[in-house]
């Protein structure tokens, strides 16, 4: 049974994303950002970026939000995709899997708009089926994707909502309000629980994403 690690702020990966969403402000996640090595980096993403001291090894999407400036300074670095049937977040998994990074950490990939912010969510579950290990980490807790029985470290009193990508019977221990062989039929119905350990447990026979806040 797999464990899903609290995140911390010296966690590491094989590779960050860096998505155009709301930039990272938490003390983990800003502490990700700057303590990994290997940042990559949605082309809408860089604008911000270029801002700080962090200095992406790639730049990955379709390049239609990439300013003159940023496509001049940075294009040595510059992976152009031009393909629209996936969003630029995708396309940087999908470049990550290609240089064989296999544990991921996704940031700035909620906020702004709300329709990319449940996109992106929902892409986490698509994305396990060919990453071994990948989370996305916002200013407000940790989204993990999982389509099999799962522990999570966690401590009493942590915040624990569980989303159904679709229709799947789901069995938790050690959340606060206990959920026993229940088909969950939509996103909002498993949501608001919380821990009563330092781990948690979940058995599922589909698709969750499951969210920790900090």
């Amino acid at each position: 049974m797999k464990t899903y690690k609290y995140p911390t702020a010296s966690t590491k990966a094989d590779a960050i994303i860096l998505a155009d969403g709301e930039f990272p402000t938490h003390d983990v996640a800003l502490s990700i950002l700057h303590n990994n090595r290997y940042i990559v980096c949605c082309d809408g993403a860089i604008d911000t970026l270029s801002q700080t001291k962090v200095t992406p090894q790639a730049i990955v999407g379709d390049c239609d939000s990439l300013s003159e400036k940023n496509r001049m300074k940075y294009q040595d670095i510059i992976i152009q995709i031009e393909e629209q049937e996936t969003n630029d977040l995708t396309k940087s998994v999908q470049y990550c899997s290609d240089q064989d990074k296999k544990h991921l950490i996704i940031l700035g990939g909620t906020g702004k708009r709300e329709d990319h912010c449940i996109a992106n969510i929902g892409l986490l579950a698509d994305y396990i089926e060919y990453i071994d290990d990948i989370c996305m980490i916002t200013n407000y807790g940790v989204f993990n994707a999982i389509n099999t029985s799962s522990v999570f470290e966690t401590y009493p009193g942590q915040q624990i909502s569980i989303f159904c990508i679709a229709p799947c019977e789901v069995t938790t221990y050690d959340l606060k309000y206990p959920i026993h062989k229940r088909v969950f039929t939509n996103w909002w119905q498993a949501t608001l629980n919380e821990a009563e350990n330092h781990t948690f447990t979940i058995k599922t026979t589909g698709k969750l994403v499951v969210f920790r806040a900090f």
